[in-house]
């Protein structure tokens, strides 16, 4: 299992329920990577979503606590175990945790990459992800060249679980 995220140099993810900042490579890079994969993430960042519906041409399963829970077309699931059940027979690779912030604590633990969009600049964040640079179980396995969007730069990093 794999997890995809962006974050700023504090390790930050999010605020108010939503992104730090949108950068369009950044999103091309999401869509690459995702496409035709099946996806993990938590109710919120479904509602925080365009229409709160699922994404596109790949699998959705979202993990709430509410059982009355619709997902709008997304497969809903109440645990980190009942998730990981349901991808029990995909091939780990073909998986990826894209948020938010609890449920990615949850399933880190399972994952064995990270793809990890590295800001160069610290936002006002409210929510954060592990930083895998002071977890000694993870190491970079490639890192991309600097790019800059309106003055930021950022890299695209790829951690491997030893």
């Amino acid at each position: 299992m794999n997890c995809i995220v962006a974050v700023d140099s504090n390790w930050g993810i999010g605020k108010d329920n939503d992104l730090l900042i949108s950068i369009p490579e950044d999103m091309k890079y999401f869509r690459k990577v995702t496409a035709g994969k099946t996806l993990i993430y938590g109710r919120k960042t479904l509602e925080s979503f365009p229409g709160q519906k699922p994404l596109p041409k790949r699998r959705n399963i979202v993990i709430t606590r509410n059982a009355a829970y619709g997902g709008n077309g997304a497969e809903v699931v109440n645990s980190v175990d009942e998730a990981r059940l349901a991808v029990k027979d995909e091939d780990p690779d073909n998986v990826f945790v894209i948020g938010g912030g609890a449920i990615y604590g949850q399933m880190l633990p399972f994952c064995t990459r990270a793809y990890v969009t590295r800001i160069d600049r610290v936002f006002d964040a409210d929510t954060f992800f592990p930083d895998l640079d002071s977890d000694p179980e993870w190491e970079i396995e490639s890192e991309s060249e600097t790019m800059n969007y309106e003055g930021i730069s950022y890299r695209f990093v790829i951690y491997k679980k030893n």
